[in-house]
């Protein structure tokens, strides 16, 4: 009994030791797939952008401060964002695949943080099997360790006022006052997350640091800036009707709409058409460019949680001064003084106009970007391909950002001040953020 015992003995150790000797290897595929099935389950519970924006950046924060303990190319962020603390260390560094543990913290955040955990769940414990047959000594360790940062990260991330903001007071409208924003049909919703400057910023000191310049002075004097913008909107519409739907502006319009919230009517029944946000279609630009670049694991990590910091801070930013200056839409003043029958090629989104929120998330995020992969930087975005739109090319991220905002315009859902100043109102954030983790 002694002799067999012995044996058994010795073959585990022999197993372990062979196990231990092969790595559970990650690459950026892997990583991208824990980020493409996030971006669709946020489709799925129809998330809206600036809080799709907090469950991009949690997870992406978590993975690098992993990798930057391990001495990689990448360098922790405590210090520099705001309130996080340095996260545990392993009990046995020598058992722990840091690239698998960044990965397993990943996917626990992104669980937590939305609807539909279920889906996640699934999508996780296929994962998890494979690696258990691969290198289960390996695997254990290192889940135990992603899991304990996924937890840590958790505790501060519950401190942002995230939690608070979902009690605060619904957004008031003032008919009274003929410049504030008003419901916009089809569906005439609330504005939504009037409180997100709250949510306490990830690089930038508060929500206002970029406060932009107020928008023109309302008025419907025909000789008036303001009117002269909204007069534009609507020529420019009307022009497009001309050109038809194949028309570039149209098509640019369509590429960029990255509205959640499009509800569709038939008959008695409406439903909301899915799409990704704003803040994905950058994080889909981000995937493109590590692609193209071949970047390897850290470098992935790296770009994704730079680009999820600027993007989270552009929204709080901009979301700030949306209901402050708390702007009508133009769809609102075109359908009473103008043309009652007019409708904006886009569906307008529910919330106050000024500044555009995609002209400030994409000059954030194109800066960002563009500090990471270099100006010039030529790629083909195919991330509206699963939406049934083309694939369009840019010679730089600048370049897509400037479409991005003006096709706002083209859409007939934002005037032009909204757009211009937007999106250096993201750029300037943008270049802080920059500075700011070098």
């Amino acid at each position: 009994m002694k002799k067999i015992t012995f044996i058994a003995t010795l073959l585990l150790i022999i197993l372990t030791s062979c196990s231990k000797d092969t790595p559970i290897i990650i690459t950026p595929k892997d990583y991208y797939a824990s980020v493409d099935m996030s971006i669709e389950i946020m489709i799925h519970d129809i998330f809206s952008p600036p809080v799709a924006s907090r469950v991009f950046a949690y997870p992406n924060i978590a993975a690098n401060e992993i990798l930057a303990l391990k001495g990689n190319s990448q360098l922790s962020y405590v210090g520099k964002i705001s309130d996080l603390e340095p996260i545990p260390k392993p009990d046995d560094e020598n058992n722990i695949n840091y690239k698998l543990s960044a990965l397993i913290a990943h996917i626990d955040l992104s669980k937590r943080l939305l609807f539909s955990e279920n889906q996640m769940e699934v999508f996780r414990d296929s994962l998890y099997s494979i690696w258990e047959q691969q290198n289960k000594f390996e695997f254990e360790n290192s889940k135990a360790y992603g899991l304990k940062v996924a937890e840590h990260i958790a505790v501060w991330m519950n401190t942002d006022n995230y939690a608070e903001t979902r009690t605060m007071s619904k957004f008031t409208e003032n008919t009274q006052d003929p410049s504030r924003w008003q419901p916009t049909p089809p569906s005439y919703m609330d504005g939504i997350e009037p409180h997100w400057n709250k949510i306490r910023p990830f690089i930038i000191k508060s929500a206002d640091q970029f406060k932009p310049v107020p928008p023109p002075t309302f008025s419907l004097d025909t000789s008036s800036k303001f009117y002269k913008e909204l007069k534009e909107v609507y020529d420019i519409s009307v022009s497009l009707d001309e050109k038809g739907d194949t028309s570039e502006e149209v098509q640019i319009a369509q590429f960029w709409d990255c509205n959640p919230f499009v509800s569709v009517s038939r008959g008695h029944l409406m439903f909301a058409e899915k799409k990704i946000t704003p803040g994905a279609h950058w994080i889909g630009i981000t995937k493109i460019a590590c692609k193209k670049k071949n970047t390897d694991f850290n470098e992935t990590i790296n770009a994704f949680t730079k680009t999820s910091i600027a993007i989270a801070d552009a929204f709080i930013s901009c979301w700030d001064e949306k209901y402050r200056s708390n702007l009508i839409r133009p769809e609102t003043l075109i359908n009473k003084y103008i043309d009652s029958d007019w409708r904006p090629i886009l569906q307008t989104p529910p919330f106050p106009e000024y500044t555009s929120g995609h002209s400030v998330v994409s000059g954030a995020a194109g800066t960002m970007l563009t500090s990471i992969f270099g100006d010039n930087f030529a790629f083909n975005d195919d991330t509206e391909v699963p939406y049934g739109l083309p694939i369009r090319s840019f010679n730089s991220f600048n370049e897509a950002a400037d479409e991005a905002a003006i096709s706002r315009m083209y859409g007939g859902i934002h005037y032009r001040a909204a757009v211009e100043v937007g999106v250096n109102q993201g750029r300037d954030l943008g270049s802080f953020i920059v500075d700011t983790l070098k």
